[in-house]
């Protein structure tokens, strides 16, 4: 019998060893994860600490008794790998009852991200948060519930904590203009906070583009969120807990604040067993997610892909990109050789009460990969005109100026008038490498109460079409 060891409990690593024992019930599967929790949904934790999903349960898709019980996989939690011995194909793992020593026919590297912690003075104070796993998301949750004291939300354990919370209830800061500060600027905000939202750069949402990140700014704003940009976080002030944000040019007071500054893949292990990393800092594998060492996998935040435009290695750290490619090793392990695909770094985010999309590669990238890109915005309605609902949805589109390929697009809109839902149409454009004009004769779906008879993205295709 083949024995398949998985590091990492997450997206990429239950994914695999699911479809690895799915497709090969007589493989043994042994997964090594260091905490409790198992197969959770991370990219809910904002919307959980909002008080919109009720308990932490609720974000996990399978639990580790299902796996166990119902799919037949060796799932180890509370173990911790320690390191990779790839001339005795061995793992070495460390838990609560001692060291442990497995072999491997076919091992997964899926050890994750981390959050990135920012060179910032005082990062250690109490009071300074980071979401990166269950555990922060529950400290958050304690923290907005003591604070708040919402009453419908659970109560924190006794003890340091809770009386520090106690204390807390006057502004918060959140550093980082990415996913999870929006969102958990979004989710402070709501539970009627003052926030004050830094970014070192001029943009937040860097990645959906101008028109969408301007947009977002002055949302936010409209919802009573203070926006710092261009100024970066020099240290968090206090005496054993934080008391104000100071950048080089003002003092902001808070009781607390939330640091999100993005996440780096977690590499060690695996740089340890001599496995190469590619020019992202992240794993580099082949198509079928292969290392350089012969049957070492790895899959997900830890791991680098191909970016389907560029045919370079980039580094997506998303929930479908992990989902995919360790569903991909589990049928390789299991003896049909599965490529992982390519990405396009599609992504989507709320804030307040609207929506953003995005795909592929806009201006700014777009010219740093070699291309000559032509960009475009429009706006325009996200239903009939003769509706009696509806807003309007903003297109911005990226093409090859001399093939007219589209390299990539971001949509904003209202939220529920169908930015993220349009984005896919998108998807399809640049993956498959098509041209503005054949993206204008897309056969998109059309009805009074969904939308216009030219689709915002067609339309953007056409007047984009008609630059070149």
């Amino acid at each position: 019998m083949e024995t398949f060891v998985v590091v990492g409990g997450d997206a990429a690593g239950m994914s695999a060893a699911s479809k690895a024992k799915r497709d090969d019930p007589d493989l043994e599967v042994v997964v090594f994860e260091k905490g409790e929790w198992v197969s959770y949904g991370a990219c809910g934790l904002p919307y959980y600490v909002k008080g919109e999903i009720q308990s932490l349960e609720d974000l996990v898709s399978v639990t580790p008794e299902q796996f166990r019980e119902e799919r037949d996989i060796d799932l180890r939690t509370g173990h911790e790998v320690v390191a990779i011995d790839p001339e005795t194909r061995t793992v070495t793992a460390e838990s609560a009852d001692g060291e442990v020593v497995q072999g491997y026919d076919h091992l997964l590297i899926a050890t994750g991200a981390a959050a990135v912690l920012p060179p910032i003075e005082g990062m250690e104070r109490e009071g300074v948060f980071t979401l990166g796993s269950m555990s922060d998301g529950k400290e958050l949750r304690d923290y907005v519930t003591r604070a708040r004291d919402t009453g419908d939300l659970h109560q924190p354990d006794e003890g340091p904590a809770c009386q520090f919370l106690e204390t807390c209830e006057g502004p918060v800061g959140v550093v980082g203009g990415g996913y999870i500060g929006v969102e958990m600027a979004e989710a402070l905000a709501a539970n009627d906070f003052e926030v004050h939202l830094f970014q070192r750069g001029d943009r937040l949402l860097k990645p959906f583009g101008e028109a969408a990140s301007e947009a977002v700014i002055e949302h936010l704003r409209d919802q009573d969120v203070a926006v710092y940009l261009g100024g970066g976080v020099e240290r968090f002030d206090g005496e054993g807990r934080v008391e104000a944000v100071a950048t080089a040019d003002e003092r902001v007071p808070v009781d607390m604040v939330l640091v999100g500054t993005g996440v780096r893949p977690r590499t060690d292990l695996a740089e340890a067993a001599g496995v190469d990393l590619g020019p992202t800092g992240a794993v580099a594998t082949d198509a079928y997610r292969e290392t350089n060492l012969p049957e070492v996998y790895a899959a997900g935040d830890c791991a680098e892909s191909e970016h389907v435009v560029t045919g370079e290695p980039t580094y997506v750290p998303l929930a479908l990109t992990a989902n995919r490619h360790g569903r991909a090793v589990g049928r390789t392990v299991a003896g049909t050789p599965t490529e992982g695909g390519g990405v396009a770094g599609t992504a989507a985010i709320k804030a307040f009460d609207v929506e953003a999309g995005r795909t592929g590669l806009l201006e700014d990238r777009a010219r740093e990969a070699g291309f000559d890109p032509l960009s475009g915005t429009i706006q325009a309605k996200s239903r009939a005109g003769y509706y009696p609902e509806g807003g309007t949805v903003t297109v911005t589109l990226t093409a090859d100026r001399a093939s007219g390929r589209v390299l990539g697009g971001s949509l904003l809109s209202e939220y529920g008038e169908g930015a993220v839902h349009r984005s896919h149409a998108l998807v399809g454009a640049v993956t498959e490498g098509i041209t503005l004009g054949a993206l204008s004769n897309y056969d998109l779906a059309y009805a009074p109460p969904f939308n216009t008879t030219w689709d915002p993205v067609l339309t953007a295709a056409k007047v984009l079409e008609g630059r070149r």
